[in-house]
């Protein structure tokens, strides 16, 4: 069928739990497999629709290729991606769920530490009197550097983090991290607070076209 509509969905968590609600409450239902590692659905009534569940990042990636023609994905996610794919895909619609901030944090032991300046000096610090560049971890290294970058910072070295950014700076991998958080007691729990002019971005999860598909969609969405 030339007209097939792919749309990604978050594969788990409460994020897939809000976007099949969100599909729902538009008369969209979707129908999925009873088999527990089944990736696909579709929508009752619409033969046409094609619903596969991916990773949130993935969906990105397929949105930008072309093989994903619609998607709920967070804007972090977006944003982090390379130019090239941001100007394939559109945002359609922010989407009242998934909300995170991007923060920069730092141990709660650093009282002298407060703002992106006192962060700053301490790089140079770091720099004069232990030779070594201050080290952040992250899951997102674009964003984190355009914003520290923007501040002025410039003696620091990004550290990719692999999973529990939180617990960097207490493993020696790292003295500072930026990291995803919705409420901040993930990171308060783990010793860590959040700079006060340390907010990157403001994340939501949203309704993203690939704009390669924009026609076939119009009708839908």
């Amino acid at each position: 069928m030339k007209n097939i509509i792919t749309i990604g969905l978050p594969s788990k968590g409460r994020l897939k739990d809000k976007a099949i609600s969100f599909f729902e409450n538009k008369g969209l239902k979707i129908i999925q497999s009873k088999k527990e590692r089944n990736y696909f659905g579709t929508i009752e009534n619409k033969s046409n629709i094609k619903i596969i569940f991916l990773h949130a990042k993935e969906i990105i990636q397929r949105l930008g290729d072309g093989t994903l023609d619609a998607g709920i994905s967070g804007l972090d996610l977006l944003n982090e991606s390379s130019k090239n794919l941001r100007d394939k895909i559109n945002i359609k619609n922010k989407l009242d769920f998934g909300n995170a901030n991007l923060v920069l944090a730092v141990p709660d032991d650093w009282i002298d530490v407060q703002t992106i300046a006192d962060l700053e000096e301490i790089s140079f610090d770091f720099r004069s009197k232990r030779n070594k560049r201050l080290r952040v971890a992250t899951k997102y290294p674009n964003l984190t550097n355009n914003f520290l970058i923007s501040k002025g910072v410039t003696q620091y070295k990004i550290i990719p983090s692999l999973g529990a950014t939180e617990t960097y700076p207490f493993i020696g991998s790292s003295e500072v991290i930026s990291d995803i958080s919705s409420t901040g007691k993930t990171l308060e729990d783990n010793n860590l607070r959040i700079l006060k002019d340390g907010l990157i971005l403001k994340s939501t999860a949203c309704l993203f076209v690939s704009k390669k598909s924009f026609y076939k969609l119009k009708s839908l969405l």
